[in-house]
């Protein structure tokens, strides 16, 4: 019996527990990647774990979330991340130098290898057949410490891409297509694995956008296999000695097949608001656009921006549309510039950001008032953009570039194909922006911390009888971005737990931060999927500050339950999902038994006062991180049990 790619690679690095289903095991990780949107507090935590060193083949730190520099806060911000890096030996790439994704793509990013990363887009390295895994900054931090990584074995499921792009579409219309099938819930507790005839014709890039926008379907990872288009890539970037051919075996097995053949593949756009909610961009009707924006690490690459120039050779957009681009990397930014490709994207009259996320977590370029605007990100949840009543659009740069044009929403209509698949012989390669650390770091180095860093809130261990109200109940798919959103005001505070307290759930109830403080704390009632979408954990620590002991839902996005687990908040689940119905506002819940039934594996019973019945809770976790609850979360488990 063959191995898939994904078992190949967690063989290799494969450092105790089998490779099955639902196992435990533990992972050699090889590299890490923190930004600074999710890395001030992990390295914060890093330092409570009392570490000293890192033990991988490379860790970094990335500059690209909180760029806008309107206070302080974002510059204190950096110069401590700079000094972590230099103390402890991290890489530290400057703002300026580009999103985390695009750059460790071009510059460190190798097939075989393992990465996890504090941001839910880490799978992006796996258009170059890495395995990477976007994890809570607290697993970063510890793996960067001691090189491993925990990981409930997934299921691997094959998409098997047939044919050839052709009418217009792109490598997003792919992954829009694959999110179509098996929704934003769809890829939890699996990696995707890509194959058939169809790669071939895919770059590095298009597979790059492929698999950064698996995690908004869940899945624990995206991968493709390394062959002559990885080669090409690797060497136009000077790193030729990466590259090794990697694939699965003839006779691989796989959880499930899915087959999409991109000879029938019309364009495709992601409605308001999901990334799920896809139509053919033919059936979207004849809908006016406010706004364009072009880049995020889904579509910011050197590929996507010179079919966006050509497209813009000569034209002008139209009269009432902003368009704006974004360029992934300050390497993708000098190629357009030097090749002349800018100038005509300047031209047309685009707006050009910096090399950052910018827009695409809110940090700048909102719509005006319930205005609709295109993007080629990779996300699209209400107000995310920082206009509440905006209709925002995911489509790809082929599209975006065609409705700035015209106004309305329109696939491209002019051939583009040599645009497509060139790459050139050679990459600009100038790393002057990221800072190489000396070996085993410079422990004489201070940090240093602004004003704005605050202590975060550590649990004591867990009891045996928890009480509470609770103090919100929310629907089905509740993000990171409701638990705790984005946008300048918020992001430039990620340091700030007591701050970002006050904005914890607000999206959903205006009240929750002050009826947490009122009632000293209690319990959120979730439902499906609550959790998904970003990496933030401030999404847990913000909740722990408030109190928050326990989230019972009817399910949870992997990431999210893993930071409720880190921080030592209990993540429970209906066993018997009709009782989320019978839950309300303010209803006074005691959960019984509690480390007992959790230590042993049994159901928790919890106990609706108000309502006066009996319903029963599940823990769905493993061994380890039982301990973890038990403990009082990640940094107290580790500081008891685990030796540096």
């Amino acid at each position: 019996m063959g191995l898939n790619l994904a078992e190949k690679i967690l063989t290799e690095h494969l450092i105790s527990g089998e490779i099955k289903k639902g196992n435990v095991i533990e992972i050699k990780i090889n590299q890490t990647l923190l930004q600074d949107a999710l890395g001030t507090m992990a390295c914060l935590q890093f330092e409570a774990m009392e570490l000293d060193k890192i033990n991988t083949d490379l860790s970094i730190i990335y500059v690209d979330h909180n760029t806008l520099q309107t206070g302080y806060e974002n510059a204190d911000d950096h110069v401590y991340l700079q000094s972590f890096a230099e103390k402890y030996g991290l890489y530290y790439s400057k703002p300026g130098n580009g999103i985390c994704h695009q750059v460790h793509l071009e510059r460190f990013g190798y097939p075989g290898g393992t990465l996890i990363g504090s941001d839910s887009h880490t799978p992006t390295c796996g258009g170059l057949g890495m395995l990477s895994m976007g994890a809570g900054g607290l697993d970063v931090s510890v793996a960067m410490a001691t090189g491993v990584y925990n990981l409930k074995v997934p299921d691997v499921i094959e998409v098997e891409l047939k044919g050839k792009l052709s009418n217009g579409c792109a490598a997003k219309d792919i992954i829009l297509k694959l999110l179509s099938i098996l929704s934003v819930k769809g890829g939890v507790g699996k990696i995707i694995e890509y194959t058939g005839e169809g790669i071939s014709g895919l770059t590095v890039y298009d597979r790059a956008t492929i698999t950064n926008m698996g995690a908004e379907l869940g899945a624990t990872s995206s991968i493709f296999p390394s062959d002559y288009q990885t080669k090409l890539f690797l060497e136009a970037q000077g790193r030729g000695e990466c590259f090794k051919e990697l694939k699965a075996d003839a006779d691989a097995i796989y959880a499930d097949k899915i087959a999409i053949n991109l000879d029938e593949l019309e364009p495709l756009i992601a409605l308001p608001h999901s990334p799920d909610n896809v139509k053919k961009v033919s059936e979207s009707g004849k809908v006016k656009v406010d706004q364009v924006c072009i880049g995020s690490c889904t579509n910011s690459s050197y590929g996507d921006l010179m079919i966006v120039a050509k497209a813009l050779e000569g034209k002008t957009i139209h009269k009432d549309v902003s368009l704006v681009i974004s360029p992934g990397s300050k390497q993708v930014l000098n190629m357009l510039a030097m090749n002349g490709a800018l100038s005509s994207i300047i031209s047309s009259g685009a707006r050009i950001l910096e090399s950052a996320c910018g827009p695409c977590i809110g940090m700048g370029q909102a719509p005006k008032s319930g205005g609709v605007s295109l993007r080629t990100f990779n996300r699209n949840f209400e107000k995310r953009s920082g206009t509440d009543d905006a209709k925002v659009y995911l489509v790809s740069p082929e599209t975006a570039v065609a409705s700035a044009l015209t106004g309305y929403i329109t696939a491209l209509d002019m051939d583009v194909s040599g645009y497509k698949s060139t790459l050139p012989e050679k990459f600009i390669i100038n790393d002057n922006l990221i800072l190489k650390p000396k070996d085993n770091g410079n422990k004489e180095q201070e940090l240093i911390k602004g004003k704005n860093i605050k202590p975060f809130a550590i649990f004591d261990e867990l009891k045996d009888s928890i009480e509470g109200k609770s103090l919100i109940k929310v629907e089905d798919n509740i993000t990171t971005d409701h638990i705790v959103p984005g946008g300048a005001k918020a992001l430039s505070n990620r340091s700030n737990i007591p701050f970002l307290s006050d904005y914890c759930l607000v999206r959903c109830e205006k009240h929750f931060p002050a009826n947490a403080k009122k009632y000293g704390g209690g319990f959120i009632i979730g439902g499906e999927n609550y959790g998904q979408g970003s990496s933030r954990e401030h999404a847990a620590l913000v909740p722990v500050y408030l109190g928050i002991r326990a989230v019972i839902a009817k399910s949870f996005a992997r990431i999210h339950k893993s930071n409720l687990i880190n921080t030592g908040i209990l993540p429970l689940e209906f066993s018997n999902p009709n009782d989320y119905n019978r839950i309300d506002f303010l209803d006074d819940i005691i959960l019984v038994d509690v480390k007992e039934s959790l230590m042993s594996n049994k159901e928790i019973k919890a106990i609706n006062k108000t309502k006066n019945f009996e319903f029963n809770l599940l823990c769905n976790a493993a061994d380890r991180e039982r301990e973890i609850l038990v403990s009082g979360g990640m940094i107290r488990y580790v500081n008891k049990n685990v030796s540096f």
